[in-house]
């Protein structure tokens, strides 16, 4: 480097700054090809087939719900009644009861009458009562 005026750094050369020609460009428009009118309809088919199955398998989750609901609405009144049940068998037991029927026939005022006999015919000439043999 050379020793300039006290300074190491030289001023630099300046070189005309050439003129930047600037060329116009046409701006070119791509035209998109359109969609053939056979891949428009595949596509439509194709969209329209989707739309049927999502449509089918949407109605069969609401038959299958349906059924789902209906059988535990049955579940239910068959345990209910079966609990009325239970409760009606044993009604029907203490009601078999022949003391309890004697306990509702005092309530009811029928008094029981001992020389009252019943008479069964068994078919031969000979007659039976509930107490005993004629």
């Amino acid at each position: 480097m050379a020793y300039v005026n006290g300074n190491l750094a030289l001023q630099p050369k300046h070189k005309p700054d050439p003129k930047q020609s600037f060329r116009e460009t046409k701006k070119i428009q791509v035209k998109r090809k359109s969609i053939p009118v056979q891949e428009k309809l595949l596509y439509l088919f194709t969209i329209i087939l989707c739309v049927i199955v999502a449509g089918v398998i949407i109605f069969r989750y609401a038959q299958i719900y349906e059924m789902n609901k209906q059988i535990k609405d049955m579940t239910r009144s068959y345990s209910a009644m079966e609990v009325e049940m239970k409760e009606l068998k044993k009604q029907v037991e203490t009601l078999k009861n022949p003391e309890s029927i004697q306990d509702q026939a005092k309530k009811l005022g029928m008094v029981d009458d001992p020389n009252d006999t019943i008479k069964v015919k068994t078919g031969s000439k000979e007659t039976e009562t509930a107490l005993n043999k004629e």
